[in-house]
């Protein structure tokens, strides 16, 4: 039997691809979430500008007091940035937020669910493509969700 996650069990989550979309969830998750995130992408340039982005981000939270310097240490500390998708195997739920492209989400999500664990989730942040075409692509239909974030995230408090 797969085991049930809660978020009490989570501890490590994933994010593909980190453009706007996919290093604004890695900075929610790392900071209000408080998970341990790995951001993936296939281009090492674009790792790197995520994770200035999320360094200025949080800066900027601290310049207006929201958060303190502390707690935006703690965060960056939570991410790590990789270009190989096995850096993912641990995570608990990963959350695709890559290019609107069917064939390529479909792709990626073949490849996840050969790699996690079995009770590991499967999200996408797809406002587009049928989240149901996108479980057919697994073994575990009955993991997969959408989890649609607004831009930008770590401003917008919907999910």
């Amino acid at each position: 039997m797969v085991q049930t996650l809660t978020p009490q069990k989570i501890k490590t989550v994933g994010i593909i691809g980190a453009g706007q979309m996919g290093s604004g969830i890695a900075q929610v998750m790392a900071h209000y979430g408080q998970y341990q995130v790995v951001v993936h992408d296939v281009a090492q340039h674009q790792l790197e500008k995520a994770q200035q982005g999320i360094e200025s981000s949080l800066s900027k939270f601290v310049s207006k007091e929201v958060l303190t310097e502390a707690e935006k240490s703690e965060a960056l500390k939570r991410l790590q940035f990789k270009t190989g998708l096995d850096a993912l195997k641990d995570a608990d739920i990963v959350v695709e937020a890559i290019l609107e492209d069917e064939s390529l989400k479909q792709a990626i999500f073949r490849e996840l669910d050969r790699l996690l664990k079995p009770e590991a989730i499967l999200a996408s942040n797809t406002s587009s493509i049928s989240i149901t075409r996108l479980a057919a692509c697994t073994q575990r239909p009955d993991r997969v969700i959408g989890m649609h974030f607004m831009n930008p995230v770590p401003l917008m408090k919907l999910v």
